[in-house]
């Protein structure tokens, strides 16, 4: 099964701007939108753009889960990044990070009840009306389920989508994270999940430590994910498959081995 529109992909990073550069068959990019600037964009993405292949502006602050609206100003930097970058979509995540006035500085889990549900469409349609291109949530890994959810994930993450049109950004590690952290089986989830409604998928590596997997997006893809990866495959094409790798960066070849590895998980 061909990967769609989008391709195989990797996160830009500035530490491995070069690499990205130089990687053999690297079709489309994502970078982190908190990262750059619109005005000032890095010479690096303005090359890749050049070569024609597709950035995706990635946000992490958005908290679009919160209870409060979205930040307008962070709304208009997505924006802004997406104009600048000739975007064909953003993606964030179905997490929040603040309350109150504090941030938590991590990507948490929203509880998954009727209630939150009725905030959150809410607060998706804000952010699509702020956005000149479609949006699309990713999951999220989590320690913890919150006590009192009404839906799993994938069926919160299916009215979402009923209800806003919004796509879905599939991390096939969080699925997997979620399986060994709190017994949520990814097969389980793909068989509900609403995948026509998919934009494209992450994929990524961490480590287990006495029994609790840590999504660190630095370690090499486990082959558990890329079995969840083609898993997912046997059930929907995915417009693009991208490798997050977010700190300890190894060589040009590591990662284009990660790449091929990839490749070769997804069905022919």
């Amino acid at each position: 099964m061909p990967v769609g529109a989008l391709g195989i992909g990797i996160g830009w990073r500035p530490e491995i701007d070069l690499t990205v550069e130089r990687l053999p068959g690297v079709e489309f990019v994502e970078v982190v939108a908190e990262n750059i600037s619109p005005a000032r964009l890095p010479e690096s993405l303005s090359v890749l753009r050049a070569r024609g292949l597709p950035v995706v502006p990635h946000g992490v602050g958005l908290g679009i889960g919160g209870a409060e609206p979205p930040d307008p100003e962070r709304l208009a930097h997505l924006a802004a990044c997406a104009e600048a970058l000739g975007s064909p979509l953003v993606s964030e995540h179905l997490a929040f990070v603040r309350a109150g006035g504090l941030e938590a500085g991590h990507l948490l889990p929203v509880p998954r009840t009727r209630e939150s549900l009725d905030v959150i469409a809410e607060n998706v349609r804000r952010a699509q009306a702020a956005l000149p291109v479609p949006l699309a949530l990713e999951n999220v890994a989590a320690l913890f389920g919150w006590p009192g959810d009404e839906l799993t994930e994938a069926d919160f993450l299916g009215e979402l989508v009923e209800r806003t049109g919004v796509g879905l950004l599939i991390d096939v590690a969080n699925l997997y994270n979620n399986q060994v952290n709190l017994g949520l089986g990814a097969g389980e989830a793909l068989d509900r999940l609403p995948l026509e409604a998919l934009a494209y998928v992450h994929v990524a590596g961490g480590y287990a430590r006495e029994g609790v997997w840590h999504d660190t997006h630095t370690r090499s893809v486990p082959d558990e994910v890329l079995g969840v990866l083609t898993a997912l495959c046997d059930r929907a094409t995915p417009p693009g498959v991208l490798l997050e790798w977010d700190a300890d960066y190894p060589s040009d070849a590591a990662l284009a081995a990660e790449l091929d590895r990839i490749r070769a998980a997804i069905p022919a």
